[in-house]
């Protein structure tokens, strides 16, 4: 689901216009990015929390020219689901083998 589906969505649940529910849904972005540019946590219980990591240093090689090179250390924001959200979704979904690869499937 894109950004402007996700609006319909919105718009369709909760009974704001198109117009309305995309602001909203543009305050709710700017406000998670607003809390992680300042190092805050964004908890939303029973959904999960929005924070920022740091993650160190490391030596990778370059696919191009296989050579090595270093990616400097630096704050990415990460997200962890609440239990809640990963209760429905091991409720509704399944992870099945296909051929080599792990698909997800309806449960």
């Amino acid at each position: 689901m894109n950004k402007g589906e996700f609006v319909d969505k919105l718009a369709a649940k909760t009974g704001f216009s198109k117009k309305e529910a995309r602001k909203a849904l543009d305050a709710m972005i700017g406000l998670i990015t607003d809390a992680l540019a300042s190092n805050k946590e964004v908890l939303l219980t029973g959904f999960g929390k929005f924070e920022a990591r740091a993650r160190k240093e490391s030596r990778r090689i370059n696919p191009q020219t296989q050579r090595r090179i270093t990616v400097p250390k630096k704050v990415v924001p990460a997200f962890k689901p609440g239990k809640n959200l990963k209760d429905v979704v091991a409720k509704k979904l399944r992870a099945v083998k296909v051929g080599s690869e792990l698909k997800v499937k309806r449960a």
